[in-house]
């Protein structure tokens, strides 16, 4: 069964956030659009690539009203050395949730059984807590993160404009199509 369109399962979790650990859960959701990106580990290769992606286009993702979760399969302690050690990792200035038991990556079914990690998976959710895009792929491969902001901001102009649809390639202030019978069989 597909994640999309789904309520996120209640869930409770501790982060480093800014110094600090702050607990989250899923009404931390609520109120304001949410990116969850899992990964498989801190301390890894490809790990710190990502949260150093996701830093340098974070006040974009502020503007446009969301905030960015990473999430780990290891605790919150863990984060906080990680941000304390790695350059990429300590420009983080979202929370970097630890998901020692596993709660948060079953629930979004990017748990790896054999390995006890994460696989990547991107997941953007609107403001009332409902899953829009979700992408999960090989550890291997690397996320570009402008296109999970290019996907959000696709998501929230959809919410806002019903009966509207976001072509390929899409960008804030392009063109979309509102479906009907006159388009089938014309693009």
């Amino acid at each position: 069964m597909s994640l999309i369109n789904t309520q996120v399962k209640p869930f409770k979790a501790q982060a480093f956030h800014n110094g600090k650990f702050i607990e989250v859960t899923e009404k931390s959701l609520h109120g304001k659009w949410s990116v969850m990106i899992f990964m498989p580990a801190a301390f890894t290769f490809n790990c710190p690539t990502e949260v150093e992606d996701a830093a340098k286009h974070y006040a974009e993702f502020q503007k446009a009203g969301a905030e960015v979760y990473i999430v780990t399969t290891d605790t919150h302690f863990s984060h906080k050395v990680w941000h304390e050690t790695s350059p990429a990792v300590g420009q983080a200035q979202f929370p970097l949730v630890g998901d020692p038991t596993h709660q948060l990556t079953r629930a979004f079914d990017v748990h790896i059984e054999e390995e006890g990690l994460a696989l990547r998976g991107t997941f953007v959710i609107n403001a009332h807590g409902i899953i829009k895009t979700a992408e999960v792929h090989d550890n291997a491969i690397a996320r570009d993160v402008s296109e999970t902001l290019r996907k959000l901001r696709a998501a929230q102009y959809v919410e806002k404009n019903p009966g509207q649809v976001c072509p390929a390639k899409w960008n804030e202030g392009a063109k979309t199509l509102t479906p009907s019978l006159d388009l089938v069989g014309k693009i």
